[in-house]
């Protein structure tokens, strides 16, 4: 623990930092959640912030982490860093402020103020996305010619930081989609099909009668966390069984699965229809996923055991 503590100590300075400050933001905004009584849009006024913080945490900490993992230090990487962590300190601060203000901050167009602040919001998320592609080029580029010990890890790094923008991208028809039964003004929606602040999942809030656009995206954007945590346990505890061959196109199967996993739940609240509630097209894509993956799966391990039998006969 001391020596994670020590090499997380030298790790990209202003993410760190973001890290730490979303970290108190999460202990205030969970008191805000029990002592502040006032409700939005069917929820706790403070639970909006509680959840943002408790994401940007993680996904600070992940790519300062993916960053450590360079072999040397790239300004181009470093930089796009900083962006995102100003780009996120951007949206945090109209959050909090809406909040304060006793108001929401997404689809927000009520007002002058409140018009001008959601547009801050949607440029900044913009030049967020625009950031991370650069460090998704980056780490891309600069793994894929480095030979690495860890071939599953370097593809889970990649595969992670690709299907997170997946994650972003598909958070984007938020913004066009007509919101049902809302009030004039607001000019988006998280529910598809039923009024934004209905019936939800415990803490999550999403939609239990309508679909519900941040099903994908909250998918998409922890491939960072999942993926890498799929490589780490392919070598944990198959290391001594699987080469890093066929962890690695394991990883790559992972990824695959996962980004279709994304898409299906995002298609699944397009039209309109709950995470718990699928219909028969939605079971139908999600067993084919299921039979896909395990057949990928399969012959990955097939082709080892060839390799294993061929090395043993020669």
């Amino acid at each position: 623990m001391t020596t994670v503590r020590n090499r997380a100590a030298g790790w990209h300075r202003p993410l760190m930092l973001l890290v730490s400050a979303m970290a108190v933001l999460t202990v205030v905004a969970a008191v805000g959640v029990v002592a502040d009584p006032r409700v939005l849009t069917g929820a706790p006024i403070w639970l909006k912030p509680l959840k943002f913080a408790i994401s940007f945490v993680l996904y600070g900490v992940t790519l300062a982490w993916m960053l450590s993992l360079l072999p040397r230090r790239s300004r181009a990487a470093e930089r796009a860093a900083t962006v995102i962590v100003a780009m996120a300190v951007v949206e945090m601060v109209v959050i909090v402020g809406q909040v304060l203000r006793g108001t929401t901050s997404h689809f927000n167009g009520t007002t002058t103020l409140d018009a001008m602040l959601f547009s801050v919001m949607g440029a900044a998320i913009t030049v967020l996305f625009a950031a991370q592609l650069v460090l998704a080029v980056v780490l891309a580029v600069v793994l894929a010619r480095r030979s690495l010990a860890d071939r599953a890890g370097g593809y889970a790094v990649r595969l992670g930081l690709a299907v997170s923008l997946l994650g972003m991208l598909v958070a984007f028809p938020m913004v066009a989609q007509p919101p049902a039964g809302a009030p004039a003004g607001i000019s988006g929606a998280h529910s598809v099909g039923v009024p934004d602040g209905g019936p939800g999942l415990p803490l999550l809030g999403w939609s239990t009668t309508g679909g519900d656009l941040r099903v994908g995206h909250f998918v998409g954007m922890h491939a960072l966390q999942v993926l890498p945590l799929l490589a780490i346990l392919l070598d944990r505890f198959l290391g001594a069984r699987l080469d890093e061959l066929t962890r690695a196109r394991l990883v790559l199967v992972g990824g695959a699965a996962y980004a279709a996993l994304t898409l299906l739940v995002t298609a699944q609240a397009l039209r309109g229809q709950p995470l718990l509630a699928p219909d028969g097209l939605t079971l139908a894509a999600a067993a084919a996923l299921v039979v896909a993956t395990a057949a990928a799966t399969a012959l990955v391990l097939a082709r080892r055991a060839r390799r294993t039998e061929v090395v043993l006969v020669g």
